[in-house]
């Protein structure tokens, strides 16, 4: 699964975005540079929403959200939200994200009869009005893909919404989540026990490829373990000898940690590290590790426990936490952890650019590089 290309007209601060993912280039990481304010973590975001939520019903509310204030200007009937080419591993496939004015009964009418004589499927229906309040839906949003009929287009779209992933920081605005809870993190108001921290957390767990990787998630360091650990059996039973999967991922944290060794708990309930410093051994524990140590090994086993492969990887603002020298030696991490993914990256970073050619960057105004 390879993104090609990405059309934006005028979605929020995004204006005149036309950007293009060589699928020949090797390796198949892109950074994707501006200044502060450029639209950067909005372009990624809508990539994602798009591509993740389409065709789940579970997820049209997220798509609502994103959408709720893109009007369709007096005079038209459409307008163009995105335009996204993907090559899907036979053929590059043109998904064509439009909005449409609706009337009220149109909102009523069942998902799976909704196609028009175009052969668009319609993705939601949701409010051009911003409001705290709930209302009415009065526009809808079409996908057109071409030379496909309606069930080879939901087909597509649910192979590509498995294939899409998104890696941010969780103090990062998701517009993804209702308005209402946006504004929790600038108001210093109560909602009862709801807080903007907690809702980020309920749509992670709806949102399969959503991942946070600010701090070490412990759960899937350990789930990692045991599904090495699992392989490794199943390949005994299979060829009468043990694999190397279990090994092989504590060599490669350990290799990431330097003087650090991990450690698993024998009934898997926990981890610790031992730090060997001058001829002394000191044990450590997550919270005593660095942020950049905690960032890069969340990468590293959020890729692996999921199995990460053949996808589309945005990730936002990947450098955060990490000296220069790490930022630059992400784009070998990736090469070397995921090498079939297409890795879309966020930066402010010179570093990280530094790392692959000046073709591999991408900008959007403000421009990152001046002349």
């Amino acid at each position: 699964m390879h993104l090609l290309r990405v059309q934006v007209p005028d979605f929020r601060g995004l204006k005149n975005i036309d950007i293009t993912f060589e699928k020949d280039f090797v390796p198949s990481i892109f950074p994707l540079g501006s200044q502060n304010g450029g639209g950067k973590s909005t372009l990624l975001q809508l990539i994602f929403v798009l591509l993740h939520c389409s065709v789940d019903e579970k997820k049209k509310p997220f798509l609502e959200n994103l959408l709720q204030g893109f009007k369709i200007s007096e005079g038209e009937d459409k307008r163009v939200l995105a335009i996204i080419d993907i090559w899907d591993g036979e053929k590059i496939v043109n998904l064509n994200f439009c909005s449409e004015k609706c009337s009220p009964f149109e909102a009523m009418v069942d998902f799976d009869e909704q196609i028009n004589s175009e052969d668009s499927l319609n993705i939601c229906y949701y409010s051009s009005i911003q409001t705290n309040q709930n209302q009415e839906p009065n526009t809808k949003l079409q996908c057109h893909l071409t030379y496909q009929s309606k069930e080879q287009a939901k087909l597509l779209l649910h192979k590509i919404s498995r294939k899409i992933f998104l890696a941010a920081p969780s103090t990062q605005i998701f517009l993804f989540l209702p308005p209402t809870s946006r504004k929790l993190l600038f108001s210093n108001s109560s909602n009862g026990d709801k807080n903007y921290y907690g809702i980020l957390e309920s749509a992670r767990s709806q949102l399969q490829g959503l991942f946070t990787y600010d701090f070490l998630a412990v759960k899937l360091l350990i789930k990692s373990f045991k599904d090495a650990r699992d392989r490794d059996f199943r390949e005994a039973i299979k060829t009468g000898s043990y694999g190397n999967n279990y090994q092989t991922l504590i060599n490669d944290l350990n290799l990431m940690l330097s003087n650090k060794r991990i450690n698993v708990n024998e009934d898997f309930s926990g981890v610790n590290f031992k730090l060997y410093n001058n001829g002394e051994t000191i044990e450590l524990y997550p919270e005593d590790l660095s942020h950049g140590e905690l960032k890069r090994l969340s990468i590293y086993i959020w890729l692996k426990s999921r199995n990460i492969e053949d996808a589309i990887v945005l990730m936002d603002e990947i450098e955060i936490a990490f000296h220069p020298d790490w930022q630059y030696q992400i784009i070998s991490d990736l090469k070397e952890w995921g090498p079939s993914n297409q890795y879309i990256l966020a930066t402010h970073s010179y570093a990280l650019c530094e790392a692959l050619t000046p073709a591999h960057v991408k900008e959007i105004e403000p421009k990152l590089i001046k002349k």
